[in-house]
Parts: structure tokens; sequence; C-alpha cells
């Protein structure tokens, strides 16, 4: 008698190409609502598994890569909707962009999937090679092209026990477990019940345990009291002259509420002027903290070349510090090579015309007077873990500033925020999470939110700086051992296939 599975992978090849396709296109749709703001990973799971079930009838490269596309396109076009949000910002000049963008974006990253799928199947197809493949595709979705790791298939498990792991392994690990987990919710399914129901039930286990992993330091009665300043500025209003002076002044009269508190964090680019001419803006910022010192985001010139920088102001309105942003936005910050393009009149984000931003030098660590140290980090690069594993030294705390009102109240500020607990669940370290409009966050070294202002809210907060935890294995190894172990476990698949290969035609 027929398995559940054996049927549905009959019924499956029996349907046409296209309606596999986009059958495909649906499941991968499905399987993005475990992302945040949804959180629904147990759809996630079960359209990854039936993902599975359709990649098992694939026979040829061509329809591995066919089957890939269709359902990685369906995945970013759900999990990535956020991008359609800085085109709205002016929807009258911009606005028609919007579909093109999520499209083209879905289609561009559901190549990395299509990817995955033909190698997998290249290499013998099965779950060992399903699951590989899926893995190491993600990370290569992470460095290629300055990268890009947003929305990977393990970040569904951030809000969950599961997030423990990723003390161990990261993201990778992280995105193995959901894969692991797809597959082994479609053998209960098959004639493989037995190992199928074993893979749920060590999911389940590990659910459990992960929290044991990453358990934080108890607080401190001392621990230093952070404010985080929220003056929530729409996008579309941010720069706009007859609004700067409104989300300046809100921000200077948060930060002159109550008693002052031993650090003030102000979001990315807060100050409405360039830090070569902010003489004045900087000495009011001083003159509200009262003695505390101030970190704050701000743009900078030097000559031609423009920064997306941090400051720390000290308790006497001293410069103390000062860090650029290293990683930045391809075609948002800046165009790649820009300068080069320059030469020829192309200047519309050309860093050497002063039209894009430059690239800082890199990771760095800043002292912070009377707390301890702090890696900064600007937006995007809190998508990056090798961003935190690249500084010179090891924090005492994370420190990320960002805007956050380019992707809208929808999904993207969810998942940037979720990705920032990532972060400090892999490195075991707590983070200041300050941005524009939100979600403005105090996170500990175990990942958890202690203390938050909510999206779309003007505000502020103090809370303490919860602290750092011992250094986590993936702080001390990173991606390196889980990628070189599963390339290696790719050769061995693709050794033993062409094998295979081999025996069967003598």
């Amino acid at each position: 008698m027929m398995m559940a599975a054996g049927l549905l992978e009959t019924r499956l090849a029996r349907l046409g190409p296209k309606a596999r396709l986009a059958i495909a296109v649906g499941l991968g749709a499905a399987a993005a609502l475990g992302q945040a703001p949804w959180g629904l990973w147990p759809v996630s799971i079960i359209a990854l598994a039936a993902l599975y079930g359709i990649f098992r009838i694939t026979r040829t490269l061509r329809q591995g890569l066919w089957a890939g596309w269709a359902a990685g396109t369906g995945y970013f076009l759900v999990s990535l909707n956020w991008i359609i949000e800085p085109f709205l910002v002016d929807v009258a000049r911009h606005g028609w962009m919007a579909p093109f963008a999520l499209m083209l974006m879905g289609v561009g990253m559901g190549l990395f999937w299509a990817i995955g799928w033909a190698w997998a199947r290249g290499i013998g197809g099965g779950a060992l090679a399903w699951i590989t493949a899926g893995v190491l595709t993600e990370a290569l979705r992470g460095w290629i092209f300055t990268g890009f790791p947003w929305a990977q298939v393990g970040h569904i498990w951030i809000d969950t026990g599961l997030l423990g792991w990723a003390s161990l392994g990261g993201a990778l690990l992280l995105s193995g477990a959901t894969l692991i987990g797809a597959v082994a919710a479609w053998h209960v399914l098959d004639a493989r019940r037995i190992p199928g129901a074993l893979g749920l039930v060590t999911l389940a286990g590990a659910l459990v345990v992960g929290p044991m992993l990453t358990r934080a330091p108890e607080m401190p009665q001392d621990a230093a009291v952070v404010r985080l300043v929220q003056p929530n500025a729409p996008q579309d209003q941010k720069w706009d002259p007859d609004h700067i002076r409104t989300f300046f002044t809100r921000q200077l009269d948060y930060t002159a509420a109550d008693a002052p508190p031993d650090l003030i964090v102000w979001p990315e680019t807060s100050v409405p002027s360039l830090l070569n001419q902010a003489a004045g803006a900087l000495g009011s910022v001083q003159d509200a903290a009262r003695g505390a010192p101030v970190v704050l985001g701000i743009q900078r010139l030097d000559g031609l070349r423009l920064y997306n920088s941090m400051i720390l102001l000290d308790g006497q309105g001293d410069l103390a510090a000062l860090y650029d942003k290293h990683h930045l936005v391809p075609f948002g910050e800046y165009i790649p090579f820009g300068d080069w393009l320059g030469r020829f009149g192309i200047s519309g984000l050309a860093a050497r015309a002063g039209h894009g931003y430059s690239s800082g030098p890199g990771p760095q660590v800043i002292e912070v007077p009377g707390i301890g140290t702090a890696l900064p980090l600007i937006c995007y690069e809190g998508v990056f873990a090798r961003d935190l594993r690249g500084a010179p030294a090891r924090a005492d705390f994370l420190l990320l500033i960002t805007n956050d009102a380019w992707f809208g109240q929808a999904s993207g500020p969810y998942q940037h925020l979720a990705q920032a607990r990532l972060r400090s669940a892999e490195q075991g370290l707590p983070m200041i999470r300050v941005a524009n409009t939100g979600v403005s966050a105090m996170i500990d070294a175990a990942g958890q939110i202690t203390a938050q202002i909510g999206l779309g809210e003007a505000g502020w907060i103090d809370a303490s700086l919860p602290p750092p935890a011992r250094p986590t294995l993936y702080a001390r190894m990173g991606d390196g051992p889980l990628v070189l172990l599963l390339l290696a476990l790719g050769l061995g698949l693709s050794l033993r296939h062409r094998a295979r290969g081999k025996g069967s035609a003598l």
C-alpha cells in the first residue's frame, strides 16, 4: 500500500511543469511566514517539508534549478516585502518603482535557492544533499557581492528557545536545524515514519535545551543606566526643513528629562547638520545631557567624501570617539565602482564625487567613560555576524544605532530587530539598540529584550545595561568550522554519486 508521501510525490509528478513551479512559489511564500513579525515557524517547517517533497521528484539539474528558483522567489517576495517601503517615501516620484524593486529582489535572491537545489541534485539528491546545499547557499548569500544574509531560513527560530544554539553555530546552525526539521516532517508521512518522528522529537528537545545554552549573567546592582532616545521621525519628514527642528528639539527634551543617566544614546543621523558645522548643535546636546556622555549619529565630510558616522561626546562636550560606517548598503548608500563610474560623468552615488557615502576603515572598539568598551554598529552592519568578529578586540557590549524609518512599519523593522537579538546570542554580548523610529531596545547577552520603545512611538527609556557573558563558541570560531564540514560533506556526497554512476554504467 502506497504511503502518504509517495502518493503526494506521484500526484506532483503527474502535474505539468508550470503547475509544479506555481506550487513551489506558493510554498516558498508560506515558508517565509516564520520570519518576524509573523513568527509562524510551524508553517515554515510544513511548507519547507512540502518543498523537499518537490525536490525529491526532480531528476535533473535543470529541474532542480527551476524548482529551487520558483521556491526561492516565493520565499523572498514575502520575507523581503519591506523593500518597497523606501520607494513609498516620495510616492509621486518613486512609487512606480516599488513593484519592480520587489520583483527584482525576489527573483534575484531566488537564484541562490536555484543554485542550491541544482547542486543538491547534481551530487545525488536526497535529504543530506538538500540540507547541505541549503545551508551552504545561505552562507554564500552572506558573502557574495558584499553579502545580504537577511531572512535566512534559520531566522524563524530567533523568538524561540532554539535561539540559544546560535551561541554554538550562529545563524547557519539554525538554518541547518530548520531544514532537518523540514525533512523529518516530510518523512513522518512516508515509509520512514520512525526516523522522521525521531527527527521532530530531537528538534523539540533542542527547543527546550536552547535557553540553557545562553543564560545571561545576573544584572548587577550597580549596572550602568543607559537612556535610549527615539524621536520617531518619519522618513518623508526627517530632512524636511519644516520638521527638522521639531525632531532635534524632541531629542534634546528627552535628553534633559529627569536625572542624568550614565550614558545617553541617539539614533543614526540624528543631528541635522554635518559634524564639520555642528558646534552649536553639539553644544545644545551637551547642555541637555548635564555631564552625561552622549552617543549620536551624524554625517561628516572629509574633503569631498561623505561618511555616515557615530560620535561619542564625553561629559565635557569633547569629541571622545569617532566611528565611520564601513559596511555600506549597495545602491542605497553607494554604487559599486562609483569612483570609477564618476570618471565618465556617472555620479549618482559615486563616493569620490560626494553624492554617496564612503566606507570607513573597518570594525573598531571605542571606550565609553565609566561604562566599558563598545563595538559600534550603524544600521545595516548589525546584519553581518562577521562584522562583529572582525573587531580588533572583544567589547563589553554592542552599540547599534539605526534609522529604520526606511523600512516602514510592517515587517522590516521587526526583522532588523530580530537580527540584532541574534547577534547578541551569537556573541554572548548585550546590545544597546537605538532607532529613529523603532524598535529601540536593550538586549541581554542571551538575545532577550529587557527594555524597549515600540515601533512608531516617540519617547525615551532608561534601562540598565546587562553584563556580558563569557565568549561563546561561535564568538571564538565563527562560521568557518561548520562551512568546512559541510563542504567536506558535499564533496563526499559528490564522490559517492560519481562512484555509483560508474558502477551502474558497468
